[in-house]
Protein backbone atom coordinates (compact mmCIF):
# COMPACT_ATOMS: atom_id res chain seq x y z
CA UNK A 1 0.00 0.00 0.00
CA UNK A 2 2.38 2.62 1.09
CA UNK A 3 4.47 1.86 -2.52
CA UNK A 4 1.13 3.41 -3.84
CA UNK A 5 1.72 7.07 -4.85
CA UNK A 6 -1.13 9.56 -4.67
CA UNK A 7 -1.28 13.25 -6.16
CA UNK A 8 -4.11 15.52 -5.06
CA UNK A 9 -4.80 18.60 -7.27
CA UNK A 10 -7.87 20.31 -5.26
CA UNK A 11 -8.12 24.20 -4.78
CA UNK A 12 -11.06 23.73 -2.25
CA UNK A 13 -8.89 23.49 1.23
CA UNK A 14 -11.56 21.78 2.68
CA UNK A 15 -12.27 19.24 -0.28
CA UNK A 16 -8.24 19.08 -0.42
CA UNK A 17 -7.66 18.18 3.18
CA UNK A 18 -10.19 15.22 3.39
CA UNK A 19 -8.88 13.71 0.36
CA UNK A 20 -5.51 13.73 1.90
CA UNK A 21 -7.05 12.59 5.21
CA UNK A 22 -9.22 9.79 4.01
CA UNK A 23 -6.08 8.19 1.61
CA UNK A 24 -3.21 8.73 4.04
CA UNK A 25 -5.48 6.45 6.68
CA UNK A 26 -5.80 3.97 3.76
CA UNK A 27 -1.82 3.52 3.87
CA UNK A 28 -1.37 5.43 0.79
CA UNK A 29 1.38 7.68 0.30
CA UNK A 30 -0.40 11.37 -0.79
CA UNK A 31 1.19 14.69 -1.96
CA UNK A 32 -1.90 17.37 -2.12
CA UNK A 33 -1.48 20.54 -4.21
CA UNK A 34 -3.48 23.35 -4.22
CA UNK A 35 -2.73 24.02 -8.62
CA UNK A 36 -2.00 22.05 -11.19
CA UNK A 37 1.24 23.93 -11.82
CA UNK A 38 2.41 22.64 -8.11
CA UNK A 39 0.67 18.89 -9.35
CA UNK A 40 3.60 18.75 -12.46
CA UNK A 41 6.06 19.99 -10.12
CA UNK A 42 5.53 17.13 -8.08
CA UNK A 43 5.23 14.66 -10.91
CA UNK A 44 8.93 15.53 -12.14
CA UNK A 45 10.25 14.73 -8.92
CA UNK A 46 8.59 11.62 -8.14
CA UNK A 47 6.93 8.74 -9.26
CA UNK A 48 3.33 9.45 -9.42
CA UNK A 49 0.61 6.13 -9.72
CA UNK A 50 -2.70 7.30 -8.77
CA UNK A 51 -3.94 10.87 -9.85
CA UNK A 52 -7.21 12.50 -8.47
CA UNK A 53 -7.58 16.22 -9.44
CA UNK A 54 -10.41 18.73 -9.96
CA UNK A 55 -11.60 19.85 -13.24
CA UNK A 56 -11.44 23.47 -12.13
CA UNK A 57 -8.57 24.71 -10.86
CA UNK A 58 -6.90 28.44 -10.77
CA UNK A 59 -4.46 28.08 -13.25
CA UNK A 60 -4.53 24.74 -15.19
CA UNK A 61 -7.83 23.38 -16.72
CA UNK A 62 -8.41 19.83 -15.01
CA UNK A 63 -7.91 18.39 -18.45
CA UNK A 64 -4.81 20.35 -19.81
CA UNK A 65 -3.06 18.72 -16.43
CA UNK A 66 -4.63 15.22 -16.93
CA UNK A 67 -3.01 15.38 -20.68
CA UNK A 68 0.47 16.75 -19.59
CA UNK A 69 0.68 13.71 -16.90
CA UNK A 70 -0.11 11.16 -18.94
CA UNK A 71 2.52 12.55 -21.96
CA UNK A 72 4.81 12.48 -18.88
CA UNK A 73 4.01 8.84 -18.08
CA UNK A 74 1.11 6.72 -19.48
CA UNK A 75 0.94 4.51 -16.88
CA UNK A 76 -0.63 6.93 -14.37
CA UNK A 77 -4.34 6.63 -13.77
CA UNK A 78 -6.34 9.77 -13.29
CA UNK A 79 -9.50 10.10 -11.52
CA UNK A 80 -11.39 13.67 -12.08
CA UNK A 81 -13.34 15.44 -9.38
CA UNK A 82 -16.47 17.52 -10.40
CA UNK A 83 -18.78 19.68 -8.74
CA UNK A 84 -22.90 19.01 -9.14
CA UNK A 85 -23.77 20.45 -12.92
CA UNK A 86 -19.97 19.40 -14.46
CA UNK A 87 -21.21 16.20 -15.44
CA UNK A 88 -20.62 16.69 -18.92
CA UNK A 89 -17.27 17.96 -18.46
CA UNK A 90 -16.18 14.77 -16.33
CA UNK A 91 -17.76 12.38 -19.18
CA UNK A 92 -15.26 14.78 -21.16
CA UNK A 93 -12.18 13.82 -19.16
CA UNK A 94 -12.78 10.23 -19.03
CA UNK A 95 -12.64 10.31 -23.06
CA UNK A 96 -9.03 11.93 -22.48
CA UNK A 97 -8.06 9.12 -20.42
CA UNK A 98 -9.56 9.60 -17.03
CA UNK A 99 -10.23 6.23 -15.33
CA UNK A 100 -13.50 7.83 -12.67
CA UNK A 101 -14.59 10.59 -11.29
CA UNK A 102 -15.96 11.85 -7.75
CA UNK A 103 -18.96 13.55 -7.45
CA UNK A 104 -19.33 16.79 -4.83
CA UNK A 105 -19.80 16.42 -2.18
CA UNK A 106 -18.68 12.91 -1.32
CA UNK A 107 -17.75 10.79 1.70
CA UNK A 108 -14.89 9.03 2.43
CA UNK A 109 -16.26 5.54 1.80
CA UNK A 110 -16.88 6.84 -1.77
CA UNK A 111 -13.16 8.24 -2.51
CA UNK A 112 -11.16 4.56 -1.27
CA UNK A 113 -13.50 2.67 -3.22
CA UNK A 114 -12.99 4.58 -6.78
CA UNK A 115 -8.84 4.89 -5.42
CA UNK A 116 -8.90 1.00 -4.50
CA UNK A 117 -10.37 -0.13 -8.07
CA UNK A 118 -7.81 2.45 -9.84
CA UNK A 119 -5.31 0.86 -8.34
CA UNK A 120 -6.34 -2.63 -9.08
CA UNK A 121 -6.00 -1.00 -12.63
CA UNK A 122 -2.58 0.15 -12.14
CA UNK A 123 -1.43 -3.04 -11.28
CA UNK A 124 -2.63 -4.98 -13.95
CA UNK A 125 -1.37 -2.77 -16.40
CA UNK A 126 2.25 -2.78 -14.74
CA UNK A 127 1.77 -6.91 -14.82
CA UNK A 128 0.95 -6.39 -18.73
CA UNK A 129 3.54 -4.11 -19.19
CA UNK A 130 6.13 -6.57 -17.36
CA UNK A 131 4.84 -9.74 -18.81
CA UNK A 132 4.98 -8.05 -22.55
CA UNK A 133 8.57 -6.78 -22.10
CA UNK A 134 8.84 -10.29 -21.10
CA UNK A 135 7.57 -11.96 -23.93
CA UNK A 136 9.44 -9.32 -26.08
CA UNK A 137 13.02 -10.25 -24.94
CA UNK A 138 12.16 -14.03 -25.18
CA UNK A 139 11.40 -13.38 -28.87
CA UNK A 140 14.69 -11.17 -29.88
CA UNK A 141 16.41 -12.20 -33.13
CA UNK A 142 18.93 -12.78 -30.91
CA UNK A 143 17.38 -15.87 -29.39
CA UNK A 144 17.96 -18.09 -32.53
CA UNK A 145 20.69 -20.03 -31.16
CA UNK A 146 23.57 -20.44 -33.41
CA UNK A 147 26.44 -19.47 -35.50
CA UNK A 148 26.53 -21.83 -38.52
CA UNK A 149 25.86 -20.77 -41.34
CA UNK A 150 22.40 -22.04 -42.09
CA UNK A 151 21.24 -20.74 -39.55
CA UNK A 152 22.59 -17.26 -39.58
CA UNK A 153 20.85 -16.84 -43.16
CA UNK A 154 17.53 -17.72 -41.78
CA UNK A 155 18.48 -14.90 -39.06
CA UNK A 156 19.27 -12.26 -41.81
CA UNK A 157 16.27 -13.29 -43.17
CA UNK A 158 13.56 -13.21 -40.74
CA UNK A 159 15.65 -9.61 -39.75
CA UNK A 160 14.81 -8.17 -43.18
CA UNK A 161 10.97 -9.45 -43.29
CA UNK A 162 9.84 -9.21 -39.24
CA UNK A 163 8.63 -5.48 -39.86
CA UNK A 164 6.77 -6.42 -43.51
CA UNK A 165 2.75 -7.11 -43.97
CA UNK A 166 3.28 -9.67 -46.21
CA UNK A 167 2.27 -13.41 -45.85
CA UNK A 168 5.47 -15.65 -44.76
CA UNK A 169 5.50 -19.19 -45.28
CA UNK A 170 7.71 -21.63 -42.45
CA UNK A 171 8.86 -24.74 -43.98
CA UNK A 172 11.24 -27.38 -41.93
CA UNK A 173 10.88 -30.38 -40.46
CA UNK A 174 8.94 -31.20 -37.28
CA UNK A 175 10.81 -29.77 -33.91
CA UNK A 176 12.71 -27.42 -35.90
CA UNK A 177 11.63 -24.24 -34.93
CA UNK A 178 8.97 -22.86 -36.95
CA UNK A 179 6.87 -21.37 -34.09
CA UNK A 180 9.66 -19.89 -32.32
CA UNK A 181 10.34 -18.31 -35.96
CA UNK A 182 6.89 -17.27 -36.12
CA UNK A 183 6.69 -15.86 -33.00
CA UNK A 184 10.11 -13.42 -33.40
CA UNK A 185 8.43 -12.37 -36.98
CA UNK A 186 5.50 -11.19 -34.81
CA UNK A 187 7.42 -9.71 -31.78
CA UNK A 188 9.61 -7.90 -34.03
CA UNK A 189 7.17 -6.24 -36.24
CA UNK A 190 5.08 -3.32 -35.80
CA UNK A 191 2.19 -5.41 -34.46
CA UNK A 192 4.10 -6.85 -31.43
CA UNK A 193 1.21 -4.66 -29.01
CA UNK A 194 -1.37 -6.54 -30.99
CA UNK A 195 -2.48 -10.14 -30.69
CA UNK A 196 -0.96 -13.01 -31.83
CA UNK A 197 -3.60 -16.24 -32.69
CA UNK A 198 -2.11 -19.32 -33.19
CA UNK A 199 -4.22 -22.32 -34.78
CA UNK A 200 -2.95 -25.67 -35.04
CA UNK A 201 -4.91 -26.81 -38.45
CA UNK A 202 -3.94 -30.12 -37.38
CA UNK A 203 -4.95 -30.46 -34.13
CA UNK A 204 -8.65 -29.19 -34.25
CA UNK A 205 -11.07 -31.67 -36.26
CA UNK A 206 -12.33 -30.83 -39.70
CA UNK A 207 -15.64 -30.02 -38.93
CA UNK A 208 -14.67 -27.70 -36.30
CA UNK A 209 -12.05 -25.80 -37.53
CA UNK A 210 -14.26 -23.36 -39.93
CA UNK A 211 -15.96 -22.10 -36.84
CA UNK A 212 -12.44 -21.88 -35.07
CA UNK A 213 -11.24 -19.86 -37.63
CA UNK A 214 -14.15 -17.70 -38.77
CA UNK A 215 -16.37 -18.02 -35.66
CA UNK A 216 -19.90 -18.77 -35.92
CA UNK A 217 -23.65 -17.18 -34.99
CA UNK A 218 -25.81 -18.27 -32.51
CA UNK A 219 -27.85 -21.61 -34.09
CA UNK A 220 -25.82 -22.06 -37.05
CA UNK A 221 -25.53 -25.64 -35.90
CA UNK A 222 -26.71 -27.85 -33.22
CA UNK A 223 -24.63 -26.67 -29.98
CA UNK A 224 -23.95 -22.96 -31.23
CA UNK A 225 -26.16 -21.60 -27.92
CA UNK A 226 -24.40 -18.13 -28.95
CA UNK A 227 -22.60 -16.35 -31.71
CA UNK A 228 -18.68 -16.87 -31.00
CA UNK A 229 -15.91 -14.46 -32.57
CA UNK A 230 -13.16 -16.68 -34.56
CA UNK A 231 -9.58 -16.42 -34.79
CA UNK A 232 -9.48 -14.23 -37.40
CA UNK A 233 -11.17 -11.47 -35.56
CA UNK A 234 -9.25 -12.14 -31.98
CA UNK A 235 -6.15 -11.34 -34.16
CA UNK A 236 -7.82 -8.13 -35.86
CA UNK A 237 -4.48 -5.38 -35.85
CA UNK A 238 -2.10 -8.58 -35.22
CA UNK A 239 -0.70 -11.81 -36.50
CA UNK A 240 -2.41 -15.16 -36.86
CA UNK A 241 -0.23 -18.18 -36.99
CA UNK A 242 -1.52 -21.02 -39.24
CA UNK A 243 0.59 -24.03 -38.31
CA UNK A 244 0.31 -27.18 -40.26
CA UNK A 245 -1.38 -25.75 -42.98
CA UNK A 246 -1.19 -28.94 -45.44
CA UNK A 247 -3.64 -30.76 -43.08
CA UNK A 248 -6.71 -28.31 -43.55
CA UNK A 249 -9.22 -29.60 -45.98
CA UNK A 250 -9.51 -28.15 -49.52
CA UNK A 251 -13.27 -26.82 -48.88
CA UNK A 252 -11.61 -24.78 -45.96
CA UNK A 253 -8.72 -23.83 -48.37
CA UNK A 254 -11.11 -22.49 -50.97
CA UNK A 255 -12.51 -19.31 -47.64
CA UNK A 256 -8.89 -19.18 -47.08
CA UNK A 257 -7.87 -18.24 -50.24
CA UNK A 258 -10.62 -15.64 -49.91
CA UNK A 259 -9.53 -14.25 -46.49
CA UNK A 260 -6.05 -13.83 -48.36
CA UNK A 261 -7.36 -11.99 -50.93
CA UNK A 262 -10.03 -9.97 -49.53
CA UNK A 263 -9.24 -9.76 -46.06
CA UNK A 264 -12.93 -10.26 -45.43
CA UNK A 265 -15.34 -13.10 -44.44
CA UNK A 266 -18.48 -14.45 -43.04
CA UNK A 267 -19.23 -16.28 -39.74
CA UNK A 268 -20.70 -19.59 -40.21
CA UNK A 269 -24.40 -19.33 -40.79
CA UNK A 270 -24.28 -15.25 -40.73
CA UNK A 271 -24.20 -13.09 -44.05
CA UNK A 272 -22.50 -10.29 -42.46
CA UNK A 273 -18.92 -9.28 -44.46
CA UNK A 274 -16.19 -9.26 -41.56
CA UNK A 275 -13.06 -7.16 -42.17
CA UNK A 276 -9.89 -7.76 -40.31
CA UNK A 277 -6.55 -6.43 -40.33
CA UNK A 278 -4.19 -9.37 -39.88
CA UNK A 279 -1.10 -10.68 -41.22
CA UNK A 280 -0.63 -14.33 -42.13
CA UNK A 281 2.27 -16.56 -40.94
CA UNK A 282 1.51 -20.26 -42.04
CA UNK A 283 3.86 -23.12 -41.54
CA UNK A 284 4.00 -26.65 -42.47
CA UNK A 285 6.23 -29.54 -42.46
CA UNK A 286 4.82 -30.98 -45.65
CA UNK A 287 6.20 -31.03 -48.95
CA UNK A 288 3.09 -28.57 -49.78
CA UNK A 289 4.46 -29.34 -53.92
CA UNK A 290 4.10 -33.06 -53.38
CA UNK A 291 0.56 -32.14 -51.92
CA UNK A 292 -0.62 -29.84 -55.15
CA UNK A 293 0.17 -33.08 -57.14
CA UNK A 294 -1.47 -35.37 -55.25
CA UNK A 295 -4.32 -32.95 -55.41
CA UNK A 296 -4.72 -32.36 -51.88
CA UNK A 297 -3.48 -28.24 -51.82
CA UNK A 298 -4.52 -25.62 -53.64
CA UNK A 299 -1.72 -24.37 -55.98
CA UNK A 300 -3.26 -20.74 -56.19
CA UNK A 301 -3.39 -20.76 -52.26
CA UNK A 302 0.16 -22.06 -52.28
CA UNK A 303 0.95 -19.32 -54.07
CA UNK A 304 -0.68 -17.14 -51.95
CA UNK A 305 0.77 -17.94 -48.87
CA UNK A 306 4.38 -18.44 -50.49
CA UNK A 307 5.08 -14.90 -50.96
CA UNK A 308 7.95 -14.63 -48.31
CA UNK A 309 8.91 -18.51 -47.95
CA UNK A 310 11.18 -19.42 -45.24
CA UNK A 311 12.88 -23.11 -44.58
CA UNK A 312 14.33 -23.75 -41.00
CA UNK A 313 17.06 -26.26 -41.43
CA UNK A 314 17.07 -29.52 -39.67
CA UNK A 315 19.43 -29.75 -37.03
CA UNK A 316 21.82 -32.74 -38.72
CA UNK A 317 22.68 -29.79 -41.24
CA UNK A 318 23.75 -27.65 -38.23
CA UNK A 319 25.59 -29.47 -35.72
CA UNK A 320 28.27 -27.22 -35.53
CA UNK A 321 25.11 -25.50 -33.47
CA UNK A 322 24.73 -28.38 -30.54
CA UNK A 323 27.24 -27.08 -28.11
CA UNK A 324 25.60 -23.51 -28.37
CA UNK A 325 22.02 -25.14 -27.63
CA UNK A 326 23.25 -27.70 -25.17
CA UNK A 327 24.52 -24.54 -23.17
CA UNK A 328 21.24 -22.43 -23.71
CA UNK A 329 18.83 -25.45 -22.61
CA UNK A 330 21.64 -26.04 -19.56
CA UNK A 331 21.56 -22.58 -18.64
CA UNK A 332 17.13 -22.50 -18.92
CA UNK A 333 16.59 -25.90 -17.11
CA UNK A 334 19.15 -24.80 -14.27
CA UNK A 335 17.26 -21.44 -13.74
CA UNK A 336 13.79 -23.26 -14.29
CA UNK A 337 14.20 -26.89 -12.30
CA UNK A 338 16.56 -25.14 -9.66
CA UNK A 339 19.48 -27.69 -10.54
CA UNK A 340 23.57 -27.17 -10.71
CA UNK A 341 24.86 -28.82 -13.59
CA UNK A 342 27.81 -27.02 -14.56
CA UNK A 343 28.37 -28.44 -17.73
CA UNK A 344 28.74 -31.18 -20.28
CA UNK A 345 31.75 -32.98 -20.93
CA UNK A 346 33.74 -33.07 -24.46
CA UNK A 347 32.99 -36.78 -24.95
CA UNK A 348 29.21 -36.09 -24.72
CA UNK A 349 29.18 -33.75 -26.67
CA UNK A 350 31.04 -35.27 -29.39
CA UNK A 351 28.45 -38.28 -29.26
CA UNK A 352 25.71 -35.65 -29.04
CA UNK A 353 27.08 -34.17 -32.49
CA UNK A 354 27.66 -37.91 -33.76
CA UNK A 355 23.60 -38.45 -33.80
CA UNK A 356 21.58 -37.53 -36.51
CA UNK A 357 18.52 -36.06 -34.45
CA UNK A 358 15.50 -37.57 -36.16
CA UNK A 359 13.32 -34.92 -33.68
CA UNK A 360 15.58 -31.60 -34.37
CA UNK A 361 15.63 -28.97 -32.12
CA UNK A 362 12.42 -30.32 -29.63
CA UNK A 363 14.30 -33.57 -28.82
CA UNK A 364 17.25 -32.18 -27.84
CA UNK A 365 15.86 -29.81 -25.74
CA UNK A 366 13.58 -32.67 -24.20
CA UNK A 367 17.09 -34.95 -24.17
CA UNK A 368 19.12 -32.13 -22.24
CA UNK A 369 15.48 -31.61 -19.68
CA UNK A 370 15.78 -35.00 -19.00
CA UNK A 371 19.82 -35.05 -18.12
CA UNK A 372 19.69 -32.24 -15.70
CA UNK A 373 16.15 -33.21 -14.49
CA UNK A 374 17.99 -36.60 -13.29
CA UNK A 375 21.86 -35.33 -12.69
CA UNK A 376 20.60 -31.85 -10.03
CA UNK A 377 24.07 -31.34 -9.63
CA UNK A 378 27.48 -31.62 -11.57
CA UNK A 379 28.75 -32.17 -15.00
CA UNK A 380 27.26 -34.28 -17.35
CA UNK A 381 28.83 -37.39 -18.85
CA UNK A 382 29.01 -40.21 -21.36
CA UNK A 383 27.26 -42.20 -18.69
CA UNK A 384 24.00 -39.93 -18.88
CA UNK A 385 23.41 -40.08 -22.37
CA UNK A 386 20.60 -42.66 -23.90
CA UNK A 387 21.57 -46.16 -24.95
CA UNK A 388 20.46 -44.60 -28.81
CA UNK A 389 23.74 -41.91 -28.49
CA UNK A 390 26.41 -43.21 -26.49
CA UNK A 391 26.34 -46.61 -27.69
CA UNK A 392 26.41 -46.13 -31.30
CA UNK A 393 26.89 -49.55 -33.36
CA UNK A 394 29.70 -50.33 -35.09
CA UNK A 395 29.61 -49.64 -38.87
CA UNK A 396 29.23 -52.93 -40.69
CA UNK A 397 31.92 -54.10 -43.02
CA UNK A 398 30.55 -53.47 -46.67
CA UNK A 399 31.58 -57.48 -47.51
CA UNK A 400 29.34 -58.64 -45.11
CA UNK A 401 26.58 -56.44 -46.57
CA UNK A 402 26.54 -59.07 -50.00
CA UNK A 403 24.07 -61.68 -50.04
CA UNK A 404 25.63 -64.89 -48.77
CA UNK A 405 24.00 -68.52 -50.09
CA UNK A 406 23.02 -70.82 -47.33
CA UNK A 407 23.21 -74.73 -47.92
CA UNK A 408 19.18 -74.01 -48.91
CA UNK A 409 19.75 -70.73 -51.08
CA UNK A 410 17.71 -67.44 -50.94
CA UNK A 411 14.48 -66.42 -52.08
CA UNK A 412 15.71 -64.45 -55.31
CA UNK A 413 11.89 -62.88 -55.27
CA UNK A 414 11.98 -61.62 -51.63
CA UNK A 415 15.69 -60.04 -52.10
CA UNK A 416 14.52 -58.21 -55.18
CA UNK A 417 11.75 -57.19 -53.51
CA UNK A 418 13.55 -55.51 -51.04
CA UNK A 419 16.21 -54.32 -53.07
CA UNK A 420 13.58 -52.74 -55.03
CA UNK A 421 12.03 -50.97 -51.77
CA UNK A 422 15.67 -49.49 -51.07
CA UNK A 423 15.83 -48.26 -54.22
CA UNK A 424 12.57 -46.79 -53.86
CA UNK A 425 13.18 -44.99 -50.64
CA UNK A 426 16.73 -43.73 -51.74
CA UNK A 427 14.54 -41.66 -54.66
CA UNK A 428 11.96 -41.01 -52.82
CA UNK A 429 14.99 -38.96 -50.42
CA UNK A 430 16.79 -37.72 -53.33
CA UNK A 431 13.16 -36.26 -55.18
CA UNK A 432 12.40 -34.75 -51.65
CA UNK A 433 8.95 -36.66 -51.55
CA UNK A 434 7.88 -35.37 -54.93
CA UNK A 435 6.37 -38.61 -56.47
CA UNK A 436 7.08 -37.36 -60.15
CA UNK A 437 10.80 -36.89 -59.56
CA UNK A 438 11.23 -39.95 -57.66
CA UNK A 439 9.80 -41.73 -60.84
CA UNK A 440 11.59 -39.51 -63.38
CA UNK A 441 15.29 -41.02 -60.83
CA UNK A 442 14.15 -44.89 -61.21
CA UNK A 443 13.26 -44.60 -64.99
CA UNK A 444 9.43 -45.65 -64.71
CA UNK A 445 5.80 -44.27 -65.27
CA UNK A 446 4.25 -42.08 -62.49
CA UNK A 447 1.07 -44.20 -62.39
CA UNK A 448 3.79 -47.14 -62.27
CA UNK A 449 5.79 -45.66 -58.89
CA UNK A 450 2.38 -45.11 -56.95
CA UNK A 451 1.16 -48.42 -57.67
CA UNK A 452 4.21 -50.00 -55.69
CA UNK A 453 4.02 -47.36 -53.28
CA UNK A 454 0.39 -48.16 -52.53
CA UNK A 455 1.76 -52.02 -52.52
CA UNK A 456 4.53 -51.18 -50.29
CA UNK A 457 2.44 -49.29 -47.89
CA UNK A 458 5.63 -46.28 -48.13
CA UNK A 459 4.19 -42.67 -47.50
CA UNK A 460 6.35 -40.22 -50.14
CA UNK A 461 5.90 -37.59 -47.49
CA UNK A 462 7.88 -39.51 -44.65
CA UNK A 463 11.49 -39.29 -46.78
CA UNK A 464 11.64 -35.67 -47.36
CA UNK A 465 15.14 -34.85 -47.10
CA UNK A 466 16.10 -31.82 -48.51
CA UNK A 467 15.53 -28.18 -47.63
CA UNK A 468 13.92 -26.08 -50.10
CA UNK A 469 16.02 -22.65 -51.45
CA UNK A 470 14.84 -19.94 -49.44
Amino acid sequence: MSQTHILVVEDDPTVRDLLHETLVEEGYTVTATSNGKEGLEVAKTMPIQILVTDLQLPDIDGISLLDRLIRMDAKIIPIVVTGFGTIERAVRAMKSGAFDFLTKPFDPETVTIVVRKAIEVYQLRQENHLLRKAVQEQYRLEQLVGLSEPIKQVLEFVRKVADSDSTVMIQGESGTGKELVARMLHFNSYRRDRPLVSVNCGAIPENLLESELFGHEKGAFTGATHSRMGRFEMAHGGTIFLDEIGEMSLPLQVKLLRVLQERAFERVGGNRTIQVDVRIIAATNQNLEALIEEKRFRRDLFYRLNVIPIVIPPLRERKSDIPLLIDHFLARFNQTKRTRVTGISHEAVRLLMQYDWPGNIRELENLVERMVVLKKEGELSVSDLPDKISCKPAALDPREQLVRFGEDGINLMREVEQYEYQLIIEALRKANGVTTKAAQLLQVNRTTLVEKLKRKGVDPREHMQQSLPM
